[in-house]
This record gives C-alpha cells, structure tokens and sequence, in this order.
C-alpha cells in the first residue's frame, strides 16, 4: 500500500504573532516516524529557525500520543544510508534552531518521541502524558542522547529504571523529577484549556528576542 506523502504527515502551521506549530499527523500509528516524516520534520524546522517572521515553534501530536517513536515496520528504510546527515535529523536541527522550541506532550512520548521531547527547550504535558524510553526492549541504542540527556535530568538511578524496564514516567512523576528545561503539567486541563495555556506560553515567547540567549 502507498503510504501517505510526508506533507500531510508532517503539517506546518502559523499564525499572525510569530508562533509556529508543527504537528506530526499520522495518529492511526500513534504517531510513529518514518524515514520520510523524520527528513521532512528536519526540513521544516531548519526553515523556521531562519524565517525571521517565526518567534516560538509549537511541537506536538494528532490524536493520543506525541510520538510513539520510529514505525518499526519501515526500520529498515530509517536506518539505512547515512545516520550522520544532519540535513535529514529532526532533533539535530532542533539542536541548531535559534528559535525556543515548546514540546506539548498530549499523550505517548515513547522511544525516538521521547528523545524528541528531550530535544524540546520547554515541556508542557497534559494530564495523562507518559514518556516510555523502549530502546532495551528492542536492542536499539538511542541515537538522539537519551541516554546522557535522561541521567543529567532525573538522576543516573532513575534514568537506569526508566531505560532497563520501559517504565511509564507519568505527567505527575515527570513534574516531580524535574524532565525540563522547564517543565509544566496542569492537573485537570481540558484539551481546550491545555491549547489555550500551550499558546499563552508560546505568544509570551513571541515577545521575546528571535535568538535563543
């Protein structure tokens, strides 16, 4: 079967005040990465990060996860080629962005989506939000630092647990751990209160110099 082009996978929206969001769409697979959603998501955050125009990029995901990580029925096609081409590399391009990038975590952050979400300058999680790191289970090493970015946040101890046993770190123990830069969670948010909270966020970055300091 065809699968869908990466533009209506990867969306890119804007609006008057400077914030951009780019939404990863493919919520039948909970959002899993293919080798085109990944090239695409890089592309589109290195333009942001040089559109003047752009002050704060929104991350986030269609539908019950964030990102469930890399579609393992495609692993092949991700894996091949050169894993070195920062051109093609999501979290390398969020890594070089000037802009401030916000993570909304609206549900599953698992795997390569919970790297994603390490690569985040900010983190704001709905009620319900869960970061699972799976790389054991399936014998992948984390490409995207989890496995030194995890230990400088939460504690080398807890970061071994959360990695040796694909242990769920819920909204609340995230909020208690420290998994920030800055790290919200809003107890009892609607989805339309969290989207109204999310931008509140964003517009007063927008206010901000378009350079990280």
């Amino acid at each position: 079967m065809d699968r869908p082009p990466p533009e209506s996978l990867i969306l890119v929206s804007r609006d008057p005040n400077g914030v951009a969001t780019i939404t990863i769409n493919r919520p039948k697979s909970l959002n899993s990465l293919t080798k085109a959603m990944m090239t695409r998501m890089a592309h589109e955050i290195k333009a942001l990060g040089l559109d003047d125009s752009v002050h704060v990029i929104i991350l986030c995901g269609t539908g019950r996860a964030f990102c469930s990580g890399v579609d393992l029925t495609a692993a092949e096609d991700v894996f091949k080629g050169d894993v070195k081409d920062v051109e093609s590399d999501p979290v390398a391009q969020m890594e070089r962005c000037k802009k401030p990038i916000i993570g909304a975590i609206n549900g599953f952050a698992v795997t390569a989506g919970f790297e994603i979400a390490l690569a985040c300058d900010i983190l704001v999680a709905a009620k319900g939000a869960k970061f699972l790191d799976t790389h054991a289970r399936f014998g992948i090493f984390p490409s995207w630092g989890l496995s030194q970015k995890l230990p400088r946040i939460i504690g080398p101890g807890r970061a071994r647990e959360a990695s040796l046993t694909a242990m769920p770190i819920t909204a609340e123990q995230a909020e208690k751990w420290g998994l920030e830069r800055a790290h919200e969670y809003y107890n009892g948010m609607t989805k339309d209160q969290f989207r109204k909270m999310q931008e509140f966020i964003a517009g007063r970055s927008a206010k901000k110099p378009s350079s990280k300091l």
